[in-house]
């Protein structure tokens, strides 16, 4: 991958900034609604707005692609819809309590009210959608959020660490992160030639391939502020990732023990997470993370060269680097 280190989201942001504020204004309108319990979580969750990344990438998609066209920002809105419904219903699965440094929708209110809003930020987005009155973007938004689901159960399934492969674990990201970001940059060009079309949906793949096993890497490598050590949220949660899973392939009977004694706990201790972390950095699992993550970065990378050359495409360039560069 090409030398871009420090790149940060608002380099990124750079030339699509000033749509970015619209974007925030047409998701308020979108989930607006008259009933007070739906007003006062709406409320919450526009607190918890994140850094409308996979909006970035639709609006940085159009524009590289040479469409610009008006509806990108409501387009940009329902992406990020359909993301925020996918965060309430993952907070209510795992039983987070915060997100973002926030209160979850399933902490502050209930588990049902969880539920339910994500349900109600979902039939926003395809309300939208249908107002639009263009079956592409339907077409290309209700398979996403197909794969979605499927690519949730996969990970709701994964009973044995075990025996839990790379393929799996492939499988299982690329439904639940790549394709909502590959989805993001291909309707970002809907209105283009179709092989543009194909290289901005190959490159968010590949970006949200490489972003997800970064996110998953960083579970064993940053620290937290209070403790210091890393999180371990993952291994808390039972979540198999790349990490475990290289790791696993090299390591010892008393290892593997212990990977076993931490899946059979149903709340693991500091110090089970704490050797399992050190077992997969010993055994080369966070190195083979990386180099996967590199992999996925440069296929992004080749994705783009078919592009014209433009602002908007050298910021998509970016967006890689910060995917396998950034923190938390």
């Amino acid at each position: 991958m090409q030398e871009t280190a420090g790149v940060t989201l608002a380099d990124v942001q750079r030339p699509i900034v000033g749509q970015l504020d619209q974007v925030t204004a047409a998701l308020r309108d979108m989930v607006a609604a008259d009933f007070p319990l739906i007003q006062e979580v709406n409320g919450h969750l526009l607190q918890m707005k994140g850094k409308l990344f996979r909006p970035t990438l639709l609006l940085l998609a159009n524009a590289a692609s040479g469409a610009r066209e008006a509806r990108a920002i409501r387009l940009a809105a329902v992406i990020e819809l359909i993301h925020l419904a996918t965060l309430v219903h993952d907070d209510s699965v795992d039983h987070s309590v915060l997100r973002r440094g926030m209160p979850t929708v399933n902490a502050l209110f209930s588990h049902q009210v969880s539920v339910i809003m994500g349900d109600y930020l979902y039939s926003r987005a395809v309300t939208e959608l249908v107002r639009m009155d263009e079956v592409e973007p339907l077409r290309v938004l209700s398979r996403v959020t197909n794969e979605m689901t499927i690519g949730e159960m996969r990970q709701l399934a994964q009973y044995d660490a075990l025996a839990f492969r790379e393929e799996d674990y492939e499988v299982t990201i690329r439904s639940k992160t790549a394709t909502l970001l590959s989805a993001a940059c291909e309707t970002g060009a809907l209105r283009t030639e179709p092989p543009v079309r194909a290289a901005l949906r190959a490159y968010g793949a590949a970006l949200g391939m490489a972003f997800q096993v970064t996110d998953d890497l960083l579970d064993y490598t940053e620290e937290q502020a209070v403790t210091g050590k890393p999180s371990g949220n993952d291994l808390k949660e039972h979540k198999v990732t790349l990490p475990l899973i290289a790791a696993l392939r090299h390591v010892g009977d008393a290892d593997r023990r212990a990977v076993q004694e931490l899946f059979a706990t149903p709340q693991p201790t500091d110090d089970q997470v704490g050797r399992v972390v050190t077992l997969v950095a010993r055994h080369g699992g966070l190195e083979y993370a990386r180099e996967r993550a590199a992999g996925y970065a440069g296929e992004a990378e080749r994705a783009l060269q078919s592009l014209a050359p433009s602002p908007a495409r050298d910021a998509l360039a970016g967006a890689i680097a910060y995917a396998v560069e950034r923190r938390r």
